[in-house]
C-alpha cells in the first residue's frame, strides 16, 4: 500500500446510508414511525428506500408470526405510503404471515407475488402454499425450491 497516495474520501451516500442503517436500529417503537419518515427524506431515494427496505425485513423477520404485527405493518404502511415498493414488501410480508400461521390466504395473491416472496415460501412448511409454488411458481427455482421442501416435509 503506498502510503504517499491520497485516501479516498468514502462517498456521501455510503456514510448516509450506514447512519441511517444505525438510526433505524436504534429505534424505539415509540419513534420507530418518525425515524422511518426521516430516512425516507433523504435526497437520495435510493439511500433511502434501501435503508428502509433492510430495516423492514429484519423487523418483519422478528415479528411476523407476533400478536404485534399487524399494529407495526400498519403504522410502517403509513410510514412508507408514498413509496409503493415499500409498501408491497409488507403486503408480501403481511400475506407470508398469513400463510405461515395457516390464516387465510388466497393462491393468486400468492402467484402474483414477487419473485423474493415466491421463493421465501417455498423454503417454508407449509403443505398447500407449497404444492401452488411446485405447480405454478414463477421460476424454475421456485418450484424446485418448493418440490424439494414438500418432500423433506412430513
Amino acid at each position: 500500500m503506498n502510503r504517499d497516495a491520497p485516501q479516498q474520501e468514502e462517498p456521501a451516500e455510503h456514510v448516509r446510508f450506514r447512519n441511517h442503517l444505525s438510526r433505524l436500529e436504534q429505534a424505539t417503537e415509540a419513534d420507530e414511525f418518525e425515524v422511518v419518515e426521516a430516512v425516507l427524506a433523504d435526497q437520495d431515494r435510493t439511500v433511502a428506500q434501501s435503508a428502509v427496505l433492510r430495516h423492514l425485513d429484519r423487523r418483519a423477520r422478528g415479528l411476523h408470526s407476533e400478536p404485534a404485527y399487524p399494529s407495526w405493518a400498519e403504522s410502517m404502511t403509513r410510514a412508507t405510503t408514498r413509496h409503493p415498493f415499500l409498501t408491497r414488501r409488507l403486503d408480501e410480508w403481511s400475506l407470508f404471515r398469513a400463510i405461515a400461521l395457516a390464516e387465510r390466504w388466497s393462491p393468486d395473491a400468492l402467484l402474483g407475488a414477487s419473485d423474493w416472496l415466491q421463493l421465501r415460501t417455498a423454503e417454508a412448511p407449509n403443505a398447500a402454499a407449497l404444492e401452488v409454488l411446485a405447480a405454478r411458481g414463477r421460476t424454475k427455482r421456485i418450484r424446485n425450491t418448493a418440490r424439494s421442501t414438500l418432500k423433506r416435509s412430513p
